[in-house]
């Protein structure tokens, strides 16, 4: 979906055409799956479930702030914050920021659906919608969550790319709900790296990990749409930040 109209529909603040939308999303997500659709779900979420939680309990994390990042030193991240990172280093922070709560958006396809599967076992609340698909509903749905306390997180350049380009939707969601944004990024030691959009990391077991989080950004209600972009960069940059930051780190020590 156009980014522009994405801006337009959730600044009517629900309004018919919003909901109208949503209802055609949410008939969507509702689907029915045929018998080997639900078997490749079944057989595929807990493979994943399992595959992380072996996993990530190998992994040695370490935890890097910045000062004024809305996490603990347990990297708990701090109620009714915004949280993004690139989608490469989505296994390695599916273990560390377990059983919190977290509302992360979740694409409405099939990948989408055992994705939402295996992060509702650990301990995550699943979104539906994506920046091409379900956009309106789904900023709507973490705009929930945030107000009733929870954390949102985004892969913020997924689901399909391009590695490493930002897309607005938490600047969008943080001018409207007063929430900062926060980035961050776990680098690994020793990983695999698939041949994907995303080069995904999969941490080789008993590997070290660091997490390294950001300073909030802060978007004020009254930005202008020029002080949005500039926000945009700044999460860009940030983001970026984090990362060299990250796998500078993990290969210092």
């Amino acid at each position: 979906m156009d980014q522009v109209r994405i801006v337009a529909l959730y600044n009517q603040s629900v309004s018919d055409v919003a909901q109208a939308e949503i209802k055609s999303e949410s008939a969507i997500a509702s689907r029915s799956f045929t018998f080997s659709e639900r078997l490749k779900l079944w057989l595929i979420s807990w493979a994943g479930y399992l595959f992380i939680r072996v996993v990530g309990a190998t992994l040695r994390y370490q935890f890097i702030p910045e000062p004024g990042c809305l996490a603990d030193e347990h990297a708990v991240a701090a109620p009714g914050t915004i949280w993004c990172f690139w989608h490469r280093s989505v296994l390695p922070a599916t273990y560390r920021f377990r059983n919190q709560g977290l509302a992360v958006m979740t694409s409405r396809s099939f990948d989408g659906e055992y994705i939402a599967r295996i992060i509702q076992k650990l301990g995550f609340v699943a979104v539906r919608g994506s920046s091409s698909r379900g956009a309106v509903g789904a900023l709507l749905g973490m705009r929930q969550q945030l107000e009733q306390g929870h954390a949102a997180v985004f892969t913020i350049d997924g689901p399909r790319g391009p590695r490493y380009v930002a897309k607005p939707g938490p600047v969008l969601l943080a001018k409207k709900t007063g929430a900062p944004i926060n980035c961050f990024y776990v680098a690994v030691e020793r990983a695999w790296i698939l041949n994907s959009w995303d080069r995904m990391i999969i941490p080789k077991l008993f590997s070290r990990a660091v997490v390294y989080g950001s300073s909030p950004i802060h978007v004020p209600a009254d930005a202008t749409d020029q002080q949005m972009s500039a926000f945009h960069q700044q999460m860009q940059e940030t983001l970026e930040r984090c990362r060299l930051k990250a796998e500078e780190a993990v290969s210092n020590q």
